[in-house]
């Protein structure tokens, strides 16, 4: 039963991969939004849906038009789905008007929010979720409107938590956001068993959960807010430590001198410095030395780094290539990193050239750059690292996502460490196995899976033999399976594919991707 469900959220995760991460959460919300605006009609929540209709057209004007100016001004692409979310994002929070001074405050918590990402901003990233500042200032000042969090009713408790369980799936995020609402949850049970000492045991165990569940804003906030990415810390156990503080103080608000609570939107604004702290690194020069194909689609770019970098074997970086003109993608990508911590000064990435008719205009400008280039990595993240100790494993890894395991694979070889591990390396043909060499140096057994049979294989390689490479397949070749950690690196239907028989090694972990 638990392969069965693991591999249908793999292949939701493969059908919800296909759309970019904005849109989808823009379409989650528009679905919230229209579920709302029919409750409004049979008054199963608070707002009429005038008020909706009206909030909703002034906050996506006014964040619009801000973000279109801003980003105009600093030579940005106008991200419409940004902008639409964040207005979607405050309809839900804030308390939906209707005469002049309510839609004035309204209009002011809009352009508070979109202004807030680019002047409260780190090296391009936001620091604050926008509508939560937005939402904080106008209530705390009084500035026309309040954040009522009207969300919060049971009849949207189910819309929300369908649609925000699929954004989780879609942002990897459902382990912490599942921390976020038990220990709100827990907390406000504690705290109304101190404050309601009086209340039957029935009470704290039935109701309280009920109430801290159906008519709070705690599924919102974690789903659609708490998740997003941009805010968030690079590491799993940072995520859970700011969830965790997130989610005290959403259900045990404190008081500050009886003026103010931070509960809620405060609550998140919290968690969203306490990750930047965690986040927080200057961003590090790097130089091209040499680019160059490793097979017939895929390239290598080998940087000497102007000073120092911090990783580890396994993780992430983000590269930013300045260009004129970015779409709307920007010109910041992720890209697993294929040497090892100890090949520093020297850094290399991998990518494999994709569409060719219609590139991105990031793959262009990183295309065009030439040796003596300088480029930055704004950040290094990830947990697709190794697990401590001498714990045997294994490695699926699918085209371009062999590069996490080259890191792993040279760090233990350099170190000296001494692993049990073996790599499943998965290519549409011979030609497109990549590192060859440096793979084949470690001494790590290899079991190849290509239509075509690879000529002249190093020691320590065998070729599958036309095996189709689903769970029986992997079984078959990896018959210590159970006795293994399992990490897999590629795109989700293939981890889809697998899923039933990788949930039978000691641990799974997986690192989809989708191209750049």
């Amino acid at each position: 039963m638990i392969s069965s469900l693991t591999a249908s959220r793999q292949r939701v995760l493969a059908v919800l991969a296909a759309i970019s991460m904005y849109r989808f959460v823009l379409f989650a919300l528009i679905g919230l939004a229209v579920i709302a605006l029919g409750l409004s009609f049979f008054d199963e929540i608070g707002p009429t849906a005038v008020e909706l209709l009206a909030t909703f057209v002034v906050l996506a004007l006014v964040i619009s038009g801000v973000d279109a100016a801003a980003q105009r001004i600093l030579r940005l692409p106008w991200r419409v789905e940004s902008s639409l979310v964040t207005s979607l994002i405050l309809l839900f929070v804030l308390q939906p008007q209707l005469t002049l001074p309510g839609l004035g405050g309204i209009a002011l918590a809009g352009a508070l929010a979109s202004l807030s990402k680019y002047v409260i901003a780190w090296r391009g990233r936001h620091i604050l979720n926008p509508a939560a500042f937005g939402a904080a200032v106008v209530s705390v000042f009084g500035l026309g409107t309040t954040a009522s969090w009207w969300v919060g009713t049971p009849a949207m408790a189910v819309p929300v938590a369908v649609l925000g369980l699929l954004v989780l799936w879609r942002t990897e995020k459902v382990r912490v956001v599942l921390l976020f609402v038990v220990i709100a949850v827990g907390t406000s049970v504690v705290r109304q068993a101190v404050q309601l000492p009086a209340a039957g045991l029935d009470f704290f165990l039935g109701d309280s959960i009920g109430m801290a569940l159906l008519q709070s804003p705690i599924l919102f906030l974690g789903a659609f807010m708490l998740s997003e990415p941009l805010t968030l810390p690079p590491r799993r156990w940072q995520q859970f430590w700011v969830a965790a503080v997130v989610g005290m103080l959403v259900g045990w608000p404190i008081s500050i001198a009886g003026l103010l609570t931070l509960g809620q939107e405060r609550a998140l604004l919290i968690g969203n410095l306490l990750a930047f702290a965690f986040a927080l690194r200057g961003s590090v020069r790097l130089v091209l030395e040499k680019r160059e194909f490793v097979t017939p689609t895929v390239q290598e770019l080998t940087f000497r780094t102007k000073s120092r970098l911090r990783f580890l074997a396994g993780q992430y970086l983000e590269l930013d290539v300045p260009h004129h003109r970015p779409d709307a993608r920007g010109t910041r990508r992720e890209f697993s990193i294929l040497s090892a911590p100890s090949d520093l000064p020297t850094l290399r990435i991998a990518y494999k050239n994709g569409d060719q008719q219609h590139p991105s205009s990031y793959k262009r400008a990183l295309a065009e750059a030439q040796p003596g280039a300088v480029l930055a990595v704004t950040g290094t993240w990830g947990d697709f690292v190794l697990p401590r100790g001498e714990a045997p494993v294994l490695m699926v890894a699918a085209g371009i996502g062999v590069t996490p395991f080259v890191s792993q694979l040279r760090e233990l070889h350099g170190t000296g460490a001494d692993r049990d591990a073996v790599l499943i390396y998965v290519a549409s043909d011979a030609a497109e196995l990549a590192f060859r060499d440096e793979l084949a140096a470690t001494g790590v057994p290899v079991i190849v899976f290509t239509r075509d049979r690879p000529l002249d294989l190093p020691a320590h390689w065998t070729w599958a033999r036309g095996v189709r490479l689903d769970a029986d397949g992997l079984e078959q070749v990896v018959p210590d399976l159970p006795t293994r950690h399992a990490y897999i690196s590629g795109p989700p239907r293939l981890i889809a594919d697998l899923a039933p028989a990788l949930q039978k090694a000691r641990s799974l972990t997986t690192d989809a991707f989708a191209g750049y």
